[in-house]
């Protein structure tokens, strides 16, 4: 294990000089609903760290508190018709989120986790594009650094790379869910620069780098 992921780091919340993360930040209208589901306690604890110290973290996102629905899925109609198509009603998360598509543009999608699936809804067509069962996810990879950015790698299909300025609590909800769910420890890995499926036939890496005042972030074709 590297000398990195032995220690634990804390830093100030910078912004990033990455655009992505900067137009990742938006009003997210937080509504605290008590009648949705929810894996967690409503309190984030110092021993509740999916990275286990590997990610370099910031001091506002280890003090939020996880509150699942951001966006009020039950007031929405064309998204609970979405799910109860699917026959889908719990959820545990839903937020705002941006995404990465195959050509490496962003896109403002909303992001819903289930007990049983990830859903990404185009909220100005009001949209389903894509669902994924969680159990075709085989792990989530991120930077060790203090960034937006994670990647769910789901090897039957091709990945699905999103920013989030509540990564940590996506993060955290996936591993927990599996493995309550399904008894399924699920990866969470943890590098600088990782390969990821953006289409089903384009390989993408993205690559992470300390610069003054935060991370830069870079994405290639392979």
């Amino acid at each position: 294990m590297s000398a990195f992921l032995r220690r634990k780091v804390q830093i100030e919340d910078k912004p990033s000089d990455t655009g992505g993360e900067n137009k990742a930040k938006v009003d997210l209208g937080e509504k605290e609903r008590s009648d949705e589901p929810a894996l967690f306690d409503g309190e984030v604890r110092d021993d509740h760290d999916p990275f286990a110290g590997g990610k370099v973290r910031r001091k506002a996102s280890m003090a939020r508190i996880f509150r699942g629905d951001y966006i009020d899925v039950r007031s929405k109609p064309y998204l609970m018709k979405i799910l109860e198509k699917q026959g889908d009603r719990g959820v545990l998360f839903a937020d705002k989120v941006l995404k990465f598509t195959g050509l490496g543009k962003m896109k403002r999608r909303l992001l819903i986790i289930t007990d049983f699936a990830i859903y990404i809804v185009d909220p100005e067509a009001r949209a389903l594009k894509r669902r994924i069962a969680l159990a075709a996810v085989e792990r989530l990879c991120l930077s060790e650094l203090s960034d937006n950015f994670f990647a769910v790698i789901v090897p039957t299909e091709y990945d699905l790379l999103m920013a989030s300025t509540r990564k940590t609590e996506i993060v955290s909800l996936l591993v927990e869910s599996m493995k309550t769910t399904s008894n399924y420890e699920l990866e969470v890995h943890l590098s600088n620069s990782f390969e990821y499926n953006a289409s089903s036939d384009v390989v993408k890496e993205i690559q992470f780098g300390e610069v003054e005042g935060g991370t830069r972030t870079r994405i290639v074709n392979k």
